[in-house]
């Protein structure tokens, strides 16, 4: 069994729309909606915030708030290490998908030699960066952080001076240089994407796994299948972001897509991934209530959290 700890992130810096944030407290009225104590059952910690900085105004046209992202990514990679330094199981609940680069680096830097492969379920590929931006959303680029990618093929921006020193800096969080390999990302559920994006996906030959996929061979064969591209990775991480859900289900995010994951698919193909031992962090994001009725997103992402922790702590000890 794996003791779990929940890290709070808070923030929604690098979202386009307002109200991420809240997200956390809404999957905790869930639970007491739901008259579960799960929020009692594990220790949890909740990392800074910054989001004040929202009223100053964006700075950086093509990588909004993007130093207030620099400064959520350390924050996020300190207290992921800290976590598995102290070997808990780092249960992430966050705002926008933003911070999951700091995650990505935690990790990282709590296993420098490892190779680390990353599951990204979401209708959105977040492999963007400052100069391919159509946005300037930086929960758009997490990817591409993890990466250090630039991506100066497809470019149609021209960032400040000012923006690629953060963007550097930002590449070399916890430790300097990419985290990740592109060829080491599995995407399940995408379904929007920019010829930018899909310009990287071909040239590093990305795994992709699309949502007909899952609705043909099922949840639990698809989990099968993208522990299995990353086979050769020493640890996974899964980063869950609820707009992978269908939009008839996931009207409380702020980039809901239809044609997406069921509530049943999504907590089978997480719990089914949770159950493998590589898998070393667990992450859901982008629950916002303001765009929501009755708190239904959240009461969906919950039962998903919910379920997905129980197949982490319920993994049977591995012999020495």
């Amino acid at each position: 069994m794996k003791e779990l700890k929940i890290i709070e992130v808070k923030s929604e810096i690098g979202a386009g729309t307002r109200g991420a944030s809240m997200g956390v407290e809404a999957m905790k009225i869930a639970s007491l909606d739901l008259q579960s104590d799960f929020f009692k059952q594990h220790e949890s910690v909740e990392v800074e915030n910054v989001n004040e900085l929202l009223f100053d105004g964006a700075q950086h046209a093509h990588a909004k708030f993007i130093d207030g992202v620099m400064i959520m990514e350390e924050r996020v990679c300190l207290e992921v290490y800290e976590t598995i330094f102290d070997e808990f199981f780092p249960l992430v609940l966050a705002g926008d998908h933003s911070t999951a680069y700091g995650t990505i680096a935690g990790i990282k830097k709590a296993h420098p030699k490892a190779r680390l492969g990353v599951i990204w379920i979401d209708a959105h590929a977040d492999i963007h960066t400052p100069f391919t931006t159509p946005s300037g959303n930086m929960h758009g680029m997490a990817l591409a952080m993890a990466c250090s990618i630039d991506n100066y093929e497809c470019k149609i921006n021209d960032p400040l001076g000012e923006t690629l020193e953060y963007w550097e800096q930002l590449k070399n969080v916890g430790m300097p240089g990419p985290k990740i390999y592109p060829e080491d990302i599995v995407y399940i559920g995408v379904r929007e994407l920019e010829k930018p994006e899909n310009y990287l996906l071909n040239k590093y030959n990305v795994n992709f796994i699309e949502i007909e996929d899952v609705q043909r061979e099922g949840a639990e064969v698809i989990a099968r299948k993208a522990l299995a591209m990353l086979d050769h990775c020493d640890y996974v991480y899964v980063s869950f972001d609820v707009d992978s859900l269908d939009s008839h289900v996931s009207t409380g995010t702020g980039t809901p897509s239809p044609n997406g994951l069921t509530v049943a698919e999504a907590k089978v193909l997480n719990t089914e991934l949770a159950r493998d031992h590589k898998v070393c962090a667990w992450e859901i994001v982008e629950v916002n209530p303001t765009l929501d009725t009755e708190n239904r997103m959240a009461e969906s992402a919950f039962e998903i959290l919910e379920a997905t922790a129980k197949a982490i702590a319920n993994r049977p000890v591995l012999a020495e």
